[in-house]
């Protein structure tokens, strides 16, 4: 499994549009069977920060299954706005050291 973070930085006048971007645009990562599953988490301290976790099946299967795909294409066209205001779009992979969450 390839974990995607992408780090954004929205200005407050942007934050619903941005929002309303990827919860229009997540059906389509739910629609790849490379995407394992994904959030969007928004910061406390500075609210203007975004993390982007798109959890993939493997980095060939985002780079080359999902970019190559109309899922890809529609996905895109909502987020697209918002690329000038990423600051890090990266691959990790997941470390076998972590706890269950509780709720």
């Amino acid at each position: 499994m390839t974990i995607e973070i992408i780090r954004y930085r929205i200005p407050d006048e942007h934050k619903k549009s941005f929002i309303q971007a990827y919860q229009d645009a997540g059906k389509y990562l739910e629609e790849s069977p490379n995407c394992l599953g994904f959030e969007i988490i928004q910061g406390v301290e500075e609210p203007e920060r975004f993390i982007v976790r798109i959890h993939w099946d493997s980095l060939d299967g985002h780079l080359q299954s999902f970019r190559q795909s109309p899922q890809f294409q529609a996905f895109f066209q909502h987020v697209r706005p918002f690329f000038q205001s990423i600051e890090e779009m990266k691959h990790y992979e997941q470390i076998n050291i972590h706890s269950t969450f509780k709720k």
